[in-house]
């Protein structure tokens, strides 16, 4: 099972300058999804979970466009061949 992983420019520098990722999930969850992400890219993944497992504040997932905060979060499924976005949140005023 493939999943893509869409990156944007500041993140996709964690993942030696890639913005399109080809992952195949550890499990079919949003969790399975970042730990095979962490084997391949350790430094970009400690940017999007915590020291204790969970997405970081400022970090939002998308898998085919929903908010993964607003369903089950890392236990959020994910199907073969879905869009996972990763996008950081931007502050300003």
């Amino acid at each position: 099972m493939s999943v893509e992983v869409v990156l944007p420019g500041v993140l996709a520098d964690l993942a030696g300058g890639e913005r399109r990722l080809q992952v195949e999930p550890a499990a079919p969850t949003v969790a399975g999804l970042l730990d095979a992400l962490a084997t391949r890219h350790p430094v970009l993944e400690r940017r999007i979970r915590d020291e204790a497992g969970a997405l970081r504040r400022f970090v939002n997932v998308y898998v085919d466009g929903d908010d993964v905060r607003f369903a089950a979060g890392l236990a959020t499924a994910v199907p073969a061949g879905a869009v996972v976005q990763v996008l950081p949140s931007v502050a300003g005023g």
